[in-house]
């Protein structure tokens, strides 16, 4: 599932799911307890789920090796944890070799996994050129692991305004 900010993009990976008590929510973003309007969104998505769902929050990849249905949201939270822990905002090509790898396990988690899996993850390359490095550098690296689950995806949607549409 494939949007920008605010486009409906969790709702209807959400409703894709209708129905199904099995479901594991994997939440991927810190949760910022000094940032408001941050807990005012995990609020909001939490309120949508159903009673039903598990919750976990975690960027551990090996979360999806398991059988199951996940929503994983999002990707794009996924690849901020990936680049800070991996240190590649501070530069290096030890800190690229480290994101390199952990994006790999991702991938190779997505790929094996025996799950039904929905991700929602932004696409951030419709915009402006980001002003910074770092800005460029998270872009072009959502950009890249979108592309890499994308093609090994049996669906994927765009959702722009709220309009789903299926590109595959």
């Amino acid at each position: 599932m494939l949007g920008g900010s605010r486009s409906g993009k969790s709702a209807h990976a959400e409703s894709l799911l209708e129905g199904r008590d099995d479901v594991t929510y994997l939440a991927t973003s810190d949760p910022r307890p000094d940032d408001a309007e941050w807990q005012e969104r995990i609020t909001a998505h939490r309120a949508r789920r159903p009673a039903s769902w598990t919750t976990k929050e975690t960027t551990n990849p090996g979360e999806l090796v398991l059988p199951g249905t996940y929503l994983v949201d999002s990707v794009t939270t996924w690849v901020t944890a990936m680049m800070d822990a991996s240190g590649v905002w501070d530069g290096g090509q030890r800190a690229a070799d480290r994101l390199s790898r952990r994006v790999d396990e991702l991938l190779e988690a997505w790929v094996m996994t025996p799950a039904h899996v929905v991700a929602v993850s932004d696409e951030v390359g419709l915009g402006v050129v980001p002003e910074t490095a770092s800005g460029r550098l998270f872009r072009d690296t959502l950009g890249s692991v979108n592309q890499r689950l994308a093609a090994t995806a049996d669906e994927v949607w765009f959702v722009v305004a709220g309009l789903p549409q299926r590109l595959r």
